[in-house]
């Protein structure tokens, strides 16, 4: 279910509102105005790993190998983890 990101054009508040019809622009929740519009919305997404934006200073240590021999199926064959 998508959440869109408006702007109503009488008192400037900007507020958010789960809408079914793409098309359809909400009322203001605050001024009750029907004149409103859809704002563009920024995306930003991280998908694992280190990024030097996120604030933490330094990358994360890398995961030390098993003493046992086994290569945690990382590397894609599992048959030494016995």
């Amino acid at each position: 279910m998508p959440i869109f990101e408006y702007k109503c054009n009488a008192c400037g508040n900007e507020f958010e509102e789960l809408v079914f019809d793409r098309d359809e622009c909400p009322p203001c929740p605050k001024c009750q105005s029907a004149d409103t519009g859809k704002l563009m919305s920024a995306v930003r997404s991280k998908v694992g790993g280190f990024s030097p934006d996120a604030g933490g200073g330094s990358a994360p240590a890398a995961p030390s190998a098993p003493s046992s021999g086994c290569a945690g199926c990382s590397g894609g064959n599992c048959s030494s983890c016995g």
